[in-house]
């Protein structure tokens, strides 16, 4: 197996959204859709983004990031960024003094991060291993007579950070410039708006927090990923042309679909569980990062793709994002996006809604936790050539193995109702997740339910030993085939 590119270190990521650390209304779960909540009189984030409808948002405390259980999580995936970001991020207040916020946020702003509150991110950052992504507030209370951005929120919250010991690793400008007027931009915000304030961002950020990537423009839904607005839109094309190769990488989001939560707002964008595993689904990623790969060509040749945001549908994710069904589309849009040179991939959340990688009651893992899990201890950063798959619905990708000089990880996902058969001329461990039913919210590994053990620590994790020559793969299962004595020449260290 040729060796065809590598990836950042910290390749597979997640993300914890802004509003979830200074509270404030998120999308609300499935078996509270048909019922009105209440939150604290005043809370921070208790506006909803423009257009979208109150009512499919919940309010939610901050969440703990202090927890034992979430950092013993986290840090299971680590190495790794944390993105703190998000539409809310884009109209958040930093209150740059000791104390509980304010029962209002300050004019032009719709929440407040107070520094405990950031100083719980740094803590958890440190404690799980993750480098912070961020991006910044750009509504109108940061800006000056002239409508222009200005870095007076920017100044405290990188001086702060950088008191408590933290750093910036990369950020975008704003989250999501494509939907800037859901995120909270003056009203009338344009491209041309978007390239004035960038012509201030980026001299100031480089000057501020030098060590710190400029990723952008992290537009989505484009390429035919959603069926965005045909106004109000700022394209990711018009925003590139009109800022020059200001951007250190190129970032994106990516959503498959839209979840039920948004169904009547985005009706054609919508998907059923029972094309979960068909190719149409688990080849959308291919072509959306062929679009933004496109982009990243024409305007900023040669800079590195980053997926910042992503998950199986926007809106918080679909019914079965927290079931065993979409461990295919999380492992298969990896590999896939390993394989076409994206250096980073952030999942949408860690551990909130649907699509989080925990449940968001208790920490508990889901399925595509494990799925984490296994990827980052056996999926190395140099990725090789697997060939060419035997059948249309199974899956391949290969890697060298994380650790062992010479050993070659491979990825087998069999989306198929039926088993399949694959040869390995070397002996190997295998390491197979599979579920009763694709709808089941717990995971077997080699046949094994996994679940924590009573110390929140996680159980072990082995593979069954697999003589050379061939190997089943049951239908609709996922396996990792570790191969130690493989001897790739492109694997040694």
């Amino acid at each position: 197996m040729e060796r065809i590119g590598t990836v950042d270190e910290r390749f597979q990521s997640y993300n914890v959204e802004m509003l979830e650390v200074t509270g404030g209304k998120f999308w609300k779960p499935y078996s509270s859709l048909a019922k009105q909540t209440t939150e604290p009189t005043g809370a921070s984030g208790s506006s909803t983004p423009a257009g979208m409808n109150p009512n499919l948002y919940e309010y939610r405390a901050p969440v703990n990031l202090a927890n034992p259980r979430l950092r013993k999580m986290a840090l299971a995936l680590g190495p790794a960024y944390i993105r703190v970001s998000g539409t809310w991020a884009n109209t958040t207040y930093f209150q740059d003094n000791p104390g509980p916020a304010p029962k209002t946020p300050p004019a032009g702003f719709d929440g407040i991060l107070t520094q405990e509150q950031w100083k719980g991110v740094v803590d958890f950052a440190k404690a799980a291993d993750a480098k912070i992504v961020t991006s910044f507030a750009t509504s109108p209370g940061v800006r000056d007579g002239a409508g222009v951005w200005t870095p007076v929120e920017a100044d405290k919250f990188l001086a702060y950070t950088r008191s408590v010991g933290g750093e910036i690793a990369a950020t975008e400008y704003m989250n999501e410039p494509t939907l800037a007027s859901m995120g909270g931009a003056p009203k009338g915000y344009d491209v041309a708006a978007y390239a004035r304030d960038v012509k201030v961002f980026a001299p100031y950020l480089k000057k501020a927090s030098p060590q710190t990537i400029f990723l952008g423009p992290g537009g989505v839904g484009e390429g035919g990923a959603l069926p965005l607005p045909t106004t109000n839109t700022l394209p990711s094309r018009d925003i590139l042309a009109a800022t020059g190769p200001v951007f250190d990488a190129f970032s994106y989001h990516y959503y498959g679909a839209a979840s039920a939560r948004c169904g009547k707002v985005m009706p054609t964008a919508m998907t059923a569980q029972d094309a979960a595993l068909s190719r149409e689904w688990l080849t959308r990623t291919d072509r959306i990062e062929s679009f933004y790969a496109g982009l990243r060509d024409q305007y900023l040749p040669e800079r590195p793709l980053w997926v910042t945001e992503t998950a199986d549908a926007a809106c918080g994710g679909t019914r079965w994002a927290s079931t065993f069904t979409d461990s295919f589309r999380y492992l298969n849009q990896l590999g896939t996006l390993a394989q076409r040179g994206v250096q980073v991939v952030m999942h949408n959340t860690l551990d909130s809604s649907d699509y989080g990688l925990l449940d968001e009651r208790d920490y508990e893992p889901r399925p595509n936790f494990w799925a984490a899990v296994l990827w980052r201890r056996l999926m190395g950063t140099t990725v090789l050539q697997p060939g060419t798959s035997p059948s249309p619905d199974l899956y391949l990708y290969a890697h060298c193995l994380r650790g062992v000089s010479g050993g070659v990880s491979l990825l087998a996902i069999n989306a198929s109702a039926q088993a399949q058969t694959m040869d390995i001329a070397k002996a190997s461990e295998r390491y197979t997740l599979s579920a009763q039913q694709l709808e089941r919210r717990s995971v077997q590994l080699n046949g094994r339910i996994l679940e924590l053990q009573s110390d929140d620590t996680l159980p072990a994790i082995k593979g069954a030993k697999v003589p050379s020559g061939r190997v089943t793969l049951n239908s609709q299962s996922i396996t990792f085939l570790a191969v130690p004595e493989a001897a790739n020449a492109a694997c040694r260290r």
